[in-house]
């Protein structure tokens, strides 16, 4: 583990860097579950609210 020593002889250990990559651009597949799960946070926060509104104007 890397370290230095400062003046006052207090050690300061550094953390490990993550290897760095190039991240890679979705394929299709990803793409279609991207689409589906946005379509049902669309469709869960649509119903909420629905719910919402008819729950707070009743009679």
């Amino acid at each position: 583990m890397p370290y230095t020593n400062e003046e006052g002889g207090l050690l300061n250990n550094f953390a490990r860097e993550p290897k760095v990559y190039q991240a890679e651009p979705p394929n299709n597949d990803q793409k279609r579950k991207y689409i589906f799960s946005g379509l049902a946070a669309a469709a869960l926060v649509i119903g909420l609210i629905v719910v919402a509104f008819s729950v707070s104007h009743v009679g």
